[in-house]
């Protein structure tokens, strides 16, 4: 006898497979994606702190304007990482706090902040 083609059970049980995979699949990829933005997020913050450092050293105090520094970074941060909004406080010349506050999906991920003495917070976060 000459099979040509597939049964229903077949093919039910085809999709059926294909569920459990994309069940396991899509949130292990949601997590490697959202560690992934994180790690872009903590690099931006990083190359703030470095060109706060950069323009203290030519000039003996800190910028209190972040359009400033990312003339010396070479692209804005949104650029760097969309995934996150983002907000600068100087506090006079000799203080300052970066934040990256999180958006949309990777708003679960929460904020990261950093600082003109390199404290990191929340530490759990820059740790991973």
């Amino acid at each position: 006898m000459n099979k040509k083609g597939i049964t229903l059970i077949e093919l039910l049980v085809v999709v059926v497979i294909v569920a459990l995979l994309a069940t396991i699949a899509i949130p292990v990829y949601t997590g490697y994606m959202q560690r992934a933005r994180r790690a872009d997020a903590k690099t931006a913050l990083e190359q703030v702190r470095a060109a706060q450092e950069m323009w203290r050293a030519e000039r003996g105090s800190y910028s209190t304007d972040i359009a400033q520094l990312q003339n010396t970074m070479g692209a804005p941060l949104t650029a760097i990482s969309p995934y996150y909004n983002w907000s600068f406080t100087a506090t006079g010349a000799t203080a300052w706090t970066a934040q990256a506050t999180a958006l949309g999906g990777q708003a679960t991920d929460g904020n990261l902040t950093i600082n003109q003495d390199g404290v990191k917070n929340p530490p759990e976060k820059w740790s991973k």
